[in-house]
């Protein structure tokens, strides 16, 4: 459980995948949780998946595109009004697309980096307000792609790589306010990000998408893919009260597929 009843999470990118699962742990867990995404419909979904509210828990869904400070700024004003405070924030909102370097467009560059990484601080910096009276847990997805690159990604690599530098950044800078940051760095994670991705690879290397996810398996020591689960409940502990003296750390959720 969390350290106490009354508290607040939001989750970026919380409409599926690794993002749902964080939604439902926090809530599971016994915090308040605003579900943010650029699809309403997805959301408002993931509310409903939320266990049945207990005590002072009240979950909702607002639409947050994290690459717009208007956005941004209308949802963290929501949160101030609805909630009062924020204790937890959950950067989880990412895109990727695959290409070789040689042929990488200068919009596929931006689509990711503002997504991924400019969007991190965009949000990160807008929830500070809410955040520093009471202290807090921020918590980022990054990627293994930030510690084990991979060919057709380095735009996704790179901007994995700033996610993980930035995380480091507000570590130092946020302890003065009794803020954690961390990250997690997520292997081969089934979401429906992955089957697009498995299409993209395996049309670039004249392979399968069967064969692409045999790979991914082989490259994995335990022998199988990552869950959304898998990452939700390593969120879950960075939010605990026992990762209160952690912060600033990188944790894998790969199945040794990093090494």
């Amino acid at each position: 459980m969390l350290a106490n009843e009354n508290q607040v999470a939001l989750v970026t990118g919380a409409g599926s995948g690794i993002g749902r699962a964080i939604a439902e742990k926090f809530a599971a867990l016994g915090a308040s949780v605003i579900v943010t995404d650029m699809n309403e419909e997805a959301a408002k979904e993931t509310v409903r998946l939320l266990a049945n509210p207990t005590g002072n828990q009240k979950h909702t869904f607002m639409v947050l595109d994290v690459t717009s400070k208007a956005s941004i700024a209308a949802v963290m004003e929501k949160v101030k009004e609805e909630y009062g405070h924020l204790d937890i924030l959950d950067n989880n909102a990412g895109v990727s697309t695959m290409n070789h370097i040689s042929d990488l467009t200068e919009e596929e560059w931006d689509f990711n980096f503002n997504v991924n990484s400019k969007g991190v601080f965009l949000v990160t910096q807008a929830a500070l307000p809410l955040m520093k009276e009471k202290g807090g847990r921020i918590v980022n997805t990054c990627s293994m792609a930030a510690i084990k690159p991979d060919p057709m990604l380095a735009h996704y690599t790179a901007s994995k790589f700033a996610v993980l530098g930035f995380t480091k950044a507000c570590a130092l800078e946020f302890a003065q306010y009794g803020i954690t940051v961390n990250c997690v760095c997520p292997g081969y994670v089934k979401t429906s990000m992955q089957e697009r991705e498995k299409v993209w690879e395996a049309n670039m290397r004249g392979i399968t998408p069967e064969e692409v996810i045999e790979g991914y398996i082989a490259n994995t020591p335990l022998g199988r893919l990552c869950y959304p689960e898998d990452v939700a409940d390593v969120v879950g502990f960075l939010v605990s009260p026992e990762a209160k003296f952690l912060t600033g750390e990188a944790v894998n959720v790969a199945g040794g597929a990093q090494i």
